[in-house]
C-alpha cells in the first residue's frame, strides 16, 4: 500500500473520529470523507475552505483537547496538498494559523508560525502568487501581534524585515498573472493588507493612505468585520486629511467603507471629508467648530492643523476652477479671495502654491491680479459634479456643432 493511501485512510478516520466527537458536525465531516474518497479535490477544498472560515459555529476541540482546524489541516488538507490548488491551500494555512491566535496577546504563536513557515518551505510547488500571499500573511502576523502589545517579536527587527519584504514583492506582483481574477485579488489583497498594517505603524500618512485605497480596490467591505470597517474608514479619512499630496478626496468620500462611520462617535469624519472634497472652506469651519473636542483628542488632526487648513484652502481654489468652463478659467484674485476665505494680499501665495504642487497649471498677472488656469488635477468626482461636466460637455458638442455649421456655410461650392 502507498504511503498516498496511507495518508488518505489516516484524513477518513480522523474525520470519523471527529464526526462521533461532534455530532453536530457530523453532516460537515462526512461530506469532506465522500469528496477526499471520490477524489474530487476542487470541491474539496471549497468545503475545506469553508468550513475554516467559521470558527464561530465549526471550531472546536480535538479529542486531545487541540485545535480542530490544526488538526484538519495536518490530517486531512495535507495528505492531499499537491492535488489542490497552491493559492487555495495558502488561504486554508492562514485561517487556521489565524484560529490559533484567537484574541490572546500571543496565542499558540509557535503553531501560527509553524503553519506558515512549512508551507513556505515548499516555495517551487506553491508557485509565486502562493508564496506571496504566505509571506503576507506572515509578516501579518508579527505585525498584528505587535498591535496587541505582544513582547514575543522584536519589533524593530520585524518591521525592517516587513519592510523589505514588501518591496521585493511589490516587483513580483506588478508581474503576477493568477489564473483567475479571483485568485489575483487574493493576493493583491494579501500583499496591501500587510503594507497598510505596517505602515500604519511606521508612517507616513501619505503611504498609508496609497496602500488603504490599493487594499479596498481589491477587498469586498462584507468580509471586513464592523470593527474592521470602523477603525479603516477612520484611519483612511486621517490619512487623507493629514497625508502630503493627498488631494483626491473623492477615493475616500465615494467610497462606501466612509458610509461605516455614519451612526458611530466618529461620524463627523464623514462631514469632514465630504466638506474637503468640495473645498467648502466655511462648512469644513462648521464642523470643525461643531466637533471641537473629538476633533482635539485626534493627536494626528492637531499636529498638523496649519498642513490640513492650507489643503482645504487649496482645494478650495482648485474646485473653483473645475467649476468654470475652459473659456473662463481667468481668475481675478479678489474673486479667488471670496471663495477661500482669505485676505486678497494672500492669494498670490496660494495660487503659486497650487502651481508648485502641480494641481494647477497656468500663469499669473500680478499686475492685473488674475491668474490664467489652463488645467486642474484629475479627480474622483460626485453625482452632482459629474452632471455638471456632463452639462459642460453637451454645451461644447453644441458649439462644436454651430462652428461646423457656419464654416459650411462660409465654405465656397466650386462646380
Amino acid at each position: 500500500m502507498t504511503s498516498y493511501v496511507d495518508a488518505t485512510a489516516t484524513a477518513q478516520e480522523h474525520c470519523e473520529a471527529m464526526s462521533a466527537l461532534h455530532p453536530d458536525l457530523s453532516e460537515r465531516y462526512q461530506s469532506l470523507t465522500t469528496l477526499l474518497t471520490k477524489k474530487l479535490f476542487h470541491q474539496l477544498t471549497v468545503s475545506v475552505l469553508e468550513f475554516v472560515s467559521t470558527p464561530e459555529t465549526t471550531l472546536r476541540p480535538t479529542v486531545d483537547g487541540g485545535n480542530s482546524y490544526l488538526a484538519l489541516y495536518h490530517r486531512v488538507v495535507l495528505s492531499v496538498d499537491k492535488k489542490l490548488n497552491q493559492l487555495s491551500l495558502a488561504r486554508i494555512a492562514s485561517l487556521v494559523a489565524q484560529s490559533l491566535l484567537g484574541d490572546a496577546p500571543n496565542g499558540d504563536l509557535v503553531a501560527a508560525r509553524a503553519v506558515f513557515e512549512n508551507l513556505l518551505e515548499k516555495k517551487g510547488r506553491l508557485g509565486p502568487g502562493a508564496t506571496l500571499y504566505t509571506e503576507s500573511k506572515l509578516a501579518l502576523l508579527g505585525l498584528a501581534l505587535m498591535q496587541r502589545g505582544s513582547a514575543v517579536f522584536d519589533g524593530p527587527k520585524h518591521l525592517e524585515s516587513t519592510k523589505s519584504m514588501l518591496k521585493q514583492n511589490d516587483a513580483v506582483l506588478s508581474e503576477l498573472a493568477e489564473g483567475t481574477e479571483s485568485d489575483a485579488a487574493f493576493v493583491h489583497a494579501a500583499h496591501y493588507e500587510c503594507a497598510m498594517v505596517y505602515r500604519k505603524a511606521v508612517g507616513p500618512p501619505e503611504a498609508y493612505y496609497r496602500v488603504a485605497i490599493q487594499y479596498l480596490n481589491y477587498t469586498p467591505l462584507e468580509v471586513l468585520s464592523n470593527e474592521e470597517k470602523f477603525v479603516l474608514a477612520t484611519d483612511l479619512s486621517m490619512a487623507a486629511l493629514t497625508g502630503d499630496g493627498v488631494y483626491n478626496f473623492g477615493e475616500v468620500v465615494q467610497s462606501p467603507v466612509l458610509r461605516c462611520l455614519e451612526g458611530t462617535d466618529n461620524a463627523w469624519l464623514v462631514e469632514l471629508m465630504e466638506a474637503s472634497a468640495l473645498g467648502d472652506v466655511l462648512g469644513f469651519q462648521s464642523v470643525s467648530e461643531r466637533h471641537a473636542s473629538a476633533i482635539a483628542a485626534q493627536p494626528a488632526l492637531t499636529g498638523r492643523a496649519d498642513a490640513v487648513k492650507e489643503k482645504i484652502t487649496l482645494l478650495a481654489l482648485v474646485n473653483m476652477v473645475f467649476e468654470r468652463s475652459s473659456s473662463e478659467r481667468t481668475l481675478m484674485f479678489e474673486d479667488v479671495a471670496e471663495r477661500i476665505h482669505m485676505p486678497a494680499d494672500q492669494v498670490e501665495l496660494v495660487i503659486m502654491r497650487a502651481l508648485s504642487l502641480g494641481l494647477i497649471k497656468g500663469s499669473m498677472d500680478q499686475v492685473d491680479g488674475t491668474v490664467n488656469v489652463t488645467w486642474v488635477m484629475p479627480r474622483v468626482l460626485d453625482e452632482v459634479q459629474l452632471k455638471a461636466l456632463a452639462g459642460r460637455f453637451g454645451e461644447w458638442a453644441i458649439k462644436v456643432s454651430k462652428t461646423r455649421d457656419n464654416m459650411g456655410e462660409q465654405t465656397p461650392t466650386f462646380v
